[in-house]
Parts: structure tokens; C-alpha cells; sequence
């Protein structure tokens, strides 16, 4: 039987299938992209807290690592040991209208965990913009504007740092339970330079006036010792003309 023409000595082809290794290499790859995404780690001091789709769940991871859903989950880490915020240039008014600044205030809070879903839902991941920042502000607004100048800047300024904590845990107590204001440092504010040429001179005159009075008291007490010095001098010649008279 004569073979058909045009096909005599070829040879049959056959698909080249995908090799094996080539198939498991992407495979590999896959795996790790998906384990780079969704694997994450929670250092100590912080908790996890995760978003589905905009929607904060109530889930709350602890130090360590941990998964996620790489394509629908996102995370955020949210300190809950001590933290330090530092309020800078705050302008306020005095009561007898004076501008003066606050060059620095630091607030040391703290977050509880048991709280942080509450808080974070309520007011946001930044939520010490609102009670911490926000609120600085208006609290040393309010202090100045029911002092003079010389109350916020000499008379009261060490009942200041109290004053601030006390305010800001009274609002935070009742309506965002779970933050703590620990402590609160405020720095001497910048008032005009003519102003503040004039305090100096003032302290100046001040550590003059001081300086004068322990003299004083210096020479007081020394004529005061020369004094019983000599009624002592006088009480022992009295003892012993007495005695040679007798």
C-alpha cells in the first residue's frame, strides 16, 4: 500500500506539555505573595485591629505574628503602653488681653486595651487628635482667659499642669472612657518682648530686695548674739562684784 502524497517520511508532532518544576515555581511564588500580604506582626506595647471593607471588626490580636485576609482585611497597630503627645504653639489670650504662646505641652495617656475597640470605632485611629490635641487647645484657652498675666505667667503657672490633667480626664471619663491622662508638662509661654523686658527687671529688683533683706536678717542676728553676748558679760561682772563683796 503507497503512502498518500506529501506524507511520507514525517514525523508526527505533539504538544509540548508545561514541565512540571515551571508549574510548582509559580506555585511557590503564589504562596509567598499571599503569605507576604496576609502574615503581619504585632510588636509588644501595640494590638492589632483589623477593617473588613471599611467595617472595624472586633477582633484584637497581641504581640506576635499573625494572619489576615489579604485581599479584603486591613490592619492598624494601636499603642496601648504609655505614650508621650506633644502639643506645640498654642496662642491664647489673657484676661487682660495680652496674646501670649504655649510653646510646648506633653501629654502622657495611655490607651486600655479593654477599650480600644470602643474608642477606635467612636473616634478613629487618631482618636488623640479629638480628646488630646484638640482639647489642649481649648483648655488653655479657657485658663488664660480667666487669668491675668501675671497669674498665667508667675502666680498660678505651677498649678497649671494640674489644672490641664484635671480638665482633660474629667471629659475623657465621661465621654471616652478608657484613656488615661497620666500626667501633663507645660512649659513657660512666650509672651511680647517688652513684656517680658520688664519681668526681668522686675526679678531683677526682685533678687535685689531679697538679697538686701537676708542682710538685714545677717546683721540682725549678729547684733542680736552681741547683745546677749553682753548682757552674758555683764551678768558674770555683777556675779563677781558680789562675791568680793561678801
Amino acid at each position: 500500500m503507497q503512502a498518500a502524497p506529501g506524507q511520507a517520511g514525517q514525523v508526527p508532532i505533539r504538544r509540548a506539555s508545561p514541565p512540571i518544576f515551571q508549574l510548582f515555581l509559580t506555585s511557590c511564588m503564589l504562596v509567598v505573595a499571599l503569605l507576604k500580604t496576609s502574615l503581619h506582626q504585632v510588636p509588644e506595647g501595640y494590638v492589632g485591629m483589623y477593617w473588613r471593607g471599611g467595617r472595624l471588626l472586633t477582633r484584637i490580636t497581641d504581640p506576635g505574628l499573625h494572619l489576615r485576609l489579604p485581599l479584603t482585611d486591613s490592619y492598624e497597630l494601636v499603642q496601648v503602653t504609655m505614650q508621650t503627645d506633644k502639643v506645640t504653639d498654642i496662642p491664647c489670650g489673657t484676661k487682660g488681653g495680652v496674646s501670649i504662646a504655649f510653646e510646648k505641652i506633653e501629654v502622657v495617656n495611655r490607651l486600655s486595651k479593654a477599650h480600644a475597640y470602643d474608642i477606635i470605632k467612636e473616634y478613629g485611629i487618631h482618636y488623640d487628635k479629638t480628646w488630646i490635641y484638640d482639647k489642649i487647645h481649648h483648655e488653655i484657652n479657657q485658663f488664660c482667659s480667666f487669668h491675668t498675666l501675671q497669674e498665667v505667667y508667675i502666680d498660678k503657672f505651677d498649678e497649671v499642669d494640674e489644672k490641664i490633667r484635671d480638665a482633660l480626664q474629667a471629659d475623657i471619663t465621661k465621654y471616652a472612657r478608657g484613656i488615661e491622662i497620666i500626667s501633663v508638662r507645660v512649659t513657660k509661654p512666650r509672651i511680647p518682648e517688652d513684656i517680658m523686658e520688664n519681668y526681668v527687671m522686675m526679678e531683677v529688683e526682685r533678687t535685689k530686695a531679697m538679697v538686701a533683706l537676708e542682710r538685714q536678717k545677717v546683721v540682725e542676728r549678729e547684733i542680736e548674739v552681741e547683745r546677749t553676748r553682753a548682757i552674758a558679760e555683764a551678768e558674770r561682772a555683777a556675779q563677781r562684784s558680789r562675791i568680793l563683796q561678801a
